[in-house]
């Protein structure tokens, strides 16, 4: 059975890398930046991150055609990976041997959040829990130490636990409904 230790080794490599350019005052923030698009016909949202791409859908039932997750279930996994890397670092920073890792992410979206009736159930993803599966040699101490630091450390964990203001503006570019039908653009200087 392969376990993750090997990798472990190559992922303690680079986080004292990391560490060091730290240390040395060589690594400041990091900007980070996604677009996101939807398509004409079919409502799809394309996510877009450095190379690469996500495409988010909607089940049937909120007009979508359940070509992939949809926001709130990326969120959850957004959380799960998060939770599973900062795992994989403090266990190669702390040396703590590890065969197999698993996170689960649970959750739940009320339709009727907000809606008569419903107006303290929220409409957001909410209830929000995980459950790590971890295979390891190591010690209850050496685990919970894990747990520990991976429970402060973890980026996107402390997002959702401490929540932040989020800048939003709206840039609208009135187009001509006729002129639009027919491929045309109006643009406003």
């Amino acid at each position: 059975m392969t376990t993750l230790n090997h990798y472990l080794s190559e992922k303690r490599s680079a986080v004292l890398a990391r560490e060091a350019r730290i240390d040395a005052g060589e690594a400041g923030p990091n900007a980070l930046a996604a677009r996101v698009s939807a398509e004409g016909r079919s409502g799809v949202r394309r996510i877009r991150i450095r190379d690469h791409q996500v495409i988010s859908d909607s089940p049937p039932d909120f007009a979508g055609y359940n070509l992939g997750p949809s926001s709130p279930e990326l969120q959850l996994g957004v959380l799960g990976s998060c939770v599973t890397h900062i795992f994989l670092i403090q266990a190669a920073h702390r040396q703590v041997p590890i065969d197999s890792l698993e996170v689960e992410v649970s959750g739940r979206i009320d339709p009727r959040g907000g809606r008569p009736g419903h107006e303290d159930t929220p409409f957001w993803p909410h209830d929000i829990g995980y459950v790590v599966h971890l295979d390891s040699p190591a010690s209850d101490e050496q685990v919970k130490a894990l747990f520990e630091a991976v429970e402060a450390t973890c980026p996107i964990l402390n997002l959702l636990k401490n929540p932040q203001q989020i800048r939003a503006e709206l840039r609208h570019r009135q187009t001509d409904t006729a002129a639009h039908s027919q491929g045309a653009e109006n643009h406003i200087a």
